[in-house]
């Protein structure tokens, strides 16, 4: 056994996460060590080249940014450019369809008409979004911050009407009360159930809970695409932590965390030791268990299919008035009606893969295209990611390889029932011939990432406030244990791309030393 020495922190896991907390900490002049399971650092938020041969730079995992704040950006100087999609959303209805474009309400307005037959619901979802627009003002700054009570949250919103309708009522019923259509309903209800498998009404207000951080990311709710993929993001942030002085070991699968800060872990079969002053958790709170030898909670599952894709060109739609890189340039919606989501949740929660899986696609190619290399460009390829819903790690735990194929399938057929042509059909394919797919199952982001079951939030969303009274003026990564925080998508205020629960381990680690500092 090797020892490793002391670091001020030593963060486990070189996620988005883990490099926002290590930058701010070297930075501040902590000593910091970065131990990273896979060979690279970046966790769920890196770009590969996912097809031999093909020149396409794929966010394999995660794709879209919403939560980070632009308070981290700046302060940590990343040069990353996020762009805005004109498009928020297209949903094939029939012949027709529901094109939401946010720099035409005419032309939103009309969409609406032809596929409700008016323009009431149009008027409900303008109204909808202001809500949506108030409660986001007020409450997405107070992420960093530490963290408010629910009285203290609730007063900064001023909106009693707003706080109901994100915080108090199940999202079902409010959808159910504003809007008369189902495909608006379910346009809405969508945002509720990434990464949540929930029915629209459930009491426990977990799909709420989604709908929220979907909602708020920097006071607006607007899902950015950022540039050269999600590989950028983490690459500047590492680049930051680097410069600042942190270092990083790659190939390093952490064995066990001690409350006292003593992290053991491998390196190609050789066992080191290191001691840290704080030991930052950038693993779900399941797996941070288990290195600490205690008995972990309620296990997390997973519920979706990722599915990655580059095609020779776009497919045709049935509706021949709407441009397919309009209809693919924001999020398109495939038999995400409000009906066709609940019905798929009962079918999966009877442990069936649902017979019309509910999904949505979005082109990053089509808003940045430098992730494609010179002759993909030159040959007009896009790329395609599909994020399946109510697909729980459940349906997967008798035979991954088998439920894998069953779920792209009966999703391919789904996504082909809404389109003029086969999505197969517009496959780009590789030197060797094997059509440019992949997918995804939660076992496999366990297997590939550490997730447990799955569950790309490390375990289900937190309200962002103090539940416990006794919590309010704390960080929301804390545990059991003094020097061990939380720092990843399992903290309070966690899950996405945000960096929230990095920096504020960061903030509660600097805040303990200079209280330590003051007393001595």
């Amino acid at each position: 056994m090797t020892s490793g020495g002391s670091y001020d922190a030593v963060i486990v896991g070189g996620g988005h996460n883990g490099l926002v907390a290590a930058a701010y900490l070297a930075r501040a002049g902590c000593s910091v060590l970065v131990l990273e399971r896979r060979g690279e650092i970046g966790g769920a938020a890196v770009s590969f080249r996912a097809f031999d041969g093909v020149d396409v730079r794929l966010s394999r995992y995660s794709y879209l940014v919403s939560l980070l704040p632009r308070k981290i950006a700046a302060d940590l100087g990343l040069g990353v450019e996020l762009r805005r999609r004109r498009m928020s959303s297209y949903t094939p209805a029939g012949d027709t369809g529901l094109l939401v474009d946010t720099a035409d309400d005419a032309r939103t307005a009309a969409a609406f008409r032809a596929v409700t037959g008016s323009t009431k619901d149009f008027d409900a979802w303008r109204e909808f979004y202001a809500r949506a627009a108030r409660v986001a003002a007020a409450t997405f700054d107070t992420l960093t911050e530490p963290l408010p009570s629910r009285a203290e949250l609730k007063q900064r919103v001023g909106d009693d009407e707003a706080w109901a309708t994100l915080f108090e009522r199940p999202a079902g019923e409010t959808l159910t009360e504003l809007f008369d259509d189902d495909t608006v309903r379910g346009v809405v209800l969508t945002d509720a159930l990434i990464g949540t498998f929930a029915g629209a009404g459930d009491e426990d207000l977990k799909q709420n809970r989604c709908l929220l951080y979907h909602l708020i990311g920097n006071g607006t709710g607007d899902w950015d695409v950022p540039v050269g993929g999600m590989g950028a993001v983490t690459g500047a942030l590492a680049t930051a932590a680097r410069g600042a002085g942190a270092t990083f070991v790659t190939g390093a699968e952490v064995r066990s965390v001690t409350p006292d800060g003593e992290v053991r872990y491998t390196v190609e079969g050789a066992e080191h030791v290191v001691a840290g002053g704080h030991v930052l958790a950038n693993v779900a709170p399941d797996t941070l268990a288990r290195l600490l030898g205690e008995e972990p909670g309620v296990k997390p599952e997973g519920a979706q299919l990722k599915v990655n894709m580059v095609l020779s060109r776009l497919p045709r739609l049935r509706d021949a008035s709407v441009d397919p890189r309009a209809a693919f340039g924001g999020t398109f919606h495939v038999n995400e009606t409000f009906s066709q989501l609940e019905t798929a949740y009962a079918e999966a929660a009877a442990g069936k893969i649902p017979a019309l899986p509910p999904c949505e696609i979005y082109c990053h190619s089509l808003t940045d295209p430098s992730i494609l290399g010179p002759a993909e460009r030159a040959a007009g390829v896009q790329t395609l990611t599909l994020f399946g819903l109510h697909l729980p790690a459940r349906l997967f735990e008798a035979d991954n390889e088998r439920a894998r194929a069953d779920a792209l399938r009966a999703t391919l057929a789904s996504l082909n029932s809404v389109l003029a042509e086969p999505i197969e059909d517009c496959l780009l394919r590789d030197p060797a011939g094997n059509p440019c797919v992949e997918a995804k199952t939660p076992l496999d982001l366990e297997a590939e990432l550490g997730l447990p079951r799955g569950h790309i939030f490390h375990r289900d969303l937190s309200w962002p406030f103090a539940e416990d009274p006794a919590d309010a003026g704390k960080w929301g990564v804390e545990t059991a244990h003094e020097r061990v925080l939380l720092c990843g998508a399992g903290a309070r205020r966690g899950g996405g791309v945000s960096g929230i629960p990095g920096h504020n381990a960061a903030m509660a680690v600097l805040a303990r030393r200079r209280g330590e500092t003051q007393a001595g």
